[in-house]
């Protein structure tokens, strides 16, 4: 279906687009979480760095970063959809989706926004079902795009709230308690890696995706960002483990490792200020030692 030469059939189906609503709910509770965590690991990487460092930190801390300009997006999509904006009563969507499903069960589309209702929810584990069944279902790939996207968010959210994140929470920052003796921290590639496959999945497919403009958009515009988030936080994490060594020299793979990690987040997001001072502060890691 055409309106304004532009292709409505993502829109239609899902009636007032509740899929873009979903994804950007979760996407700025995730940055609201995340800026919370970095702001306390600027400061304290200020507090512990050399003074030319130190610096550095607060032109970073000066620096617009990407949680601004996810939240930014969702304020723009919030303006423009205007008189269309409605409260959703999850519960009540949640079951309408579910007698679609009955109706249509073959219908990825209609699996696809109940896996974004349920995952306002909280509710992760029926929420990703939904998802990978929208995968199965979606033969043509006209949506996988935006559904990898969904999936993208889900993991994400995962990993900046869930354990690795918890562990963030407490370890980044070289918090005077990260001395020799200490438990060494076990970084995970399956937890980064999870919500990186899904968000390159997503900018894959987005060449065949049959959404409205703003949804492409959206997806084109946050899925390189999501992946440099990653990507940083993948590097903060291995840096903040070798710190946790006794003997200068034990993790220095982690941290030469981290920097190849802030390469490829810079290279999606140059202007991450985060990935630029942690660049910074891992080379003088290498070259001054660990107690910087």
């Amino acid at each position: 279906m055409k309106e304004d030469g532009k292709d409505k059939t993502w829109k239609d189906k899902t009636g007032r687009k509740y899929q873009s609503y979903g994804v950007e709910q979760r996407l700025e509770r995730s940055e609201l979480e995340k800026d919370e965590e970095e702001r306390e690991e600027l400061k304290d990487k200020k507090e512990q760095s050399t003074s030319s460092l130190s610096e550095e930190s607060e032109t970073g801390q000066s620096s617009t970063n990407i949680q601004e300009s996810g939240s930014e997006t969702a304020e723009n999509d919030e303006g423009e959809e205007g008189e269309e904006e409605v409260e959703f009563d999850l519960e009540a969507q949640i079951e309408e989706f579910r007698r679609q499903i009955e109706e249509e069960p073959e219908n990825c589309v209609h699996h696809y926004n109940l896996g974004e209702a349920l995952a306002e929810l909280e509710q992760t584990d029926e929420a990703k079902a939904e998802f990978e069944r929208a995968l199965e279902l979606d033969e043509d790939k006209a949506f996988s795009a935006i559904i990898h996207f969904g999936l993208g968010g889900l993991y994400y959210h995962e990993m900046i709230a869930g354990i690795q994140g918890n562990v963030v929470r407490s370890s980044v920052g070289l918090h005077s308690q990260h001395k020799a003796g200490c438990q060494i921290i076990e970084v995970n590639d399956d937890d980064y890696e999870a919500p990186l496959r899904q968000y390159e999945d997503a900018i894959k497919m987005l060449d065949s995706l049959q959404a409205d403009e703003e949804i492409v958009d959206h997806v084109k515009e946050n899925a390189p960002r999501q992946i440099a988030d990653i990507y940083y936080k993948w590097a903060s994490d291995l840096i903040d483990k070798s710190r946790q060594i006794e003997v200068y020299g034990g993790e220095i793979k982690d941290v030469k490792q981290s920097l190849q990690y802030l390469k490829k987040a810079l290279e999606l997001s140059p202007n991450h200020s985060q990935a630029q001072l942690m660049v910074k502060y891992a080379r003088k890691m290498l070259q001054e030692g660990w107690d910087i």
